[in-house]
């Protein structure tokens, strides 16, 4: 019998951004399985086809059949009108029987990761990574949580999904490596701001993945884009599906210390 069987994750009002694939497409599938009937899902991504795809399966699906409600957020993040847009419908999906609001803060890109710092001379580039991948997250994050003050039989859980790359320098990899570090770091500032709060960076592992192929392939450094080619060819990496079963099971024990970096192969 599975420890996480017979809990779950309560009324919830569940926000997951980069959901429409990849390991936010999972963490959308897990959660739906794991919140009572009458939560809701916001759904936020840029890519619209495949957004209203997982839509229409989770609607199908077991949870949807007794009421659970799921709306899609085509945006962009690294915009400010796409922010808003995600603050506007979570306000809309909430209900006063929710009991818990996740914020899933999964979307990212890998960046440019055919060239070494000293080629990165535009300002522009460089902004624009970080406003997708270190801004939006700030902003939405402090966004939904004015959106959804704290308040007696409310719960707020806020997940950030990390990277070894937060702590640990990959030659060619400085845009991915600076924007997982300065956005890990945001959460556990978050932290200590917000007692009340619950605040997690998770760690997924090297996922099997379309990012995945990019750093086998694209990779300036010859060392490190070995080393991931070669975690490929002797099975090493992980399904999206196991490293979020592991999530799962961290949110449901809830015993983690708030702001704490979790790494999967830490469980």
């Amino acid at each position: 019998m599975s420890s996480t069987e017979y809990r779950d994750l309560g009324r919830a009002l569940c926000i997951i951004t980069g959901a429409s694939r990849g390991f936010g497409r999972t963490i959308a599938w897990n959660m739906s399985r794991l919140v009572k009937p009458g939560s809701a899902l916001v759904l936020v991504a840029r890519s619209g086809d495949d957004l209203r795809a997982l839509q229409a399966e989770l609607a199908e699906s077991e949870a949807g059949r007794v009421g659970l409600v799921v709306e899609c957020v085509v945006a962009d993040l690294g915009q400010a009108d796409g922010l808003e847009a995600v603050v506007r419908r979570s306000q809309d999906s909430f209900s006063e029987d929710i009991d818990h609001i996740i914020l899933v803060n999964n979307a990212a890109s890998l960046g440019d990761v055919s060239r070494y710092v000293k080629s990165f001379t535009n300002m522009a580039e460089v902004d624009s990574y970080l406003s997708l991948n270190v801004t939006s997250s700030l902003c939405l994050t402090a966004s939904i949580l004015q959106a959804f003050p704290q308040c007696p039989g409310l719960r707020r859980t806020v997940i950030n999904i990390t990277s070894l790359c937060a702590l640990q320098p990959f030659r060619s990899w400085v845009l991915y490596c600076t924007g997982k570090a300065a956005r890990e770091m945001i959460f556990r500032v978050l932290a200590e701001e917000e007692p009340d709060l619950r605040v997690l960076n998770y760690s997924p592992g090297p996922l099997d993945t379309a990012m995945q192929m990019v750093a086998r392939s694209r990779t300036a450094d010859p060392t490190v884009r070995k080393s991931f080619s070669d975690m490929f060819a002797q099975g090493q990496l992980l399904t999206c599906e196991d490293s979020c079963a592991k999530l799962m099971k961290v949110l449901l024990d809830d015993n983690y210390t708030s702001g704490a970096h979790i790494d999967i192969y830490d469980l």
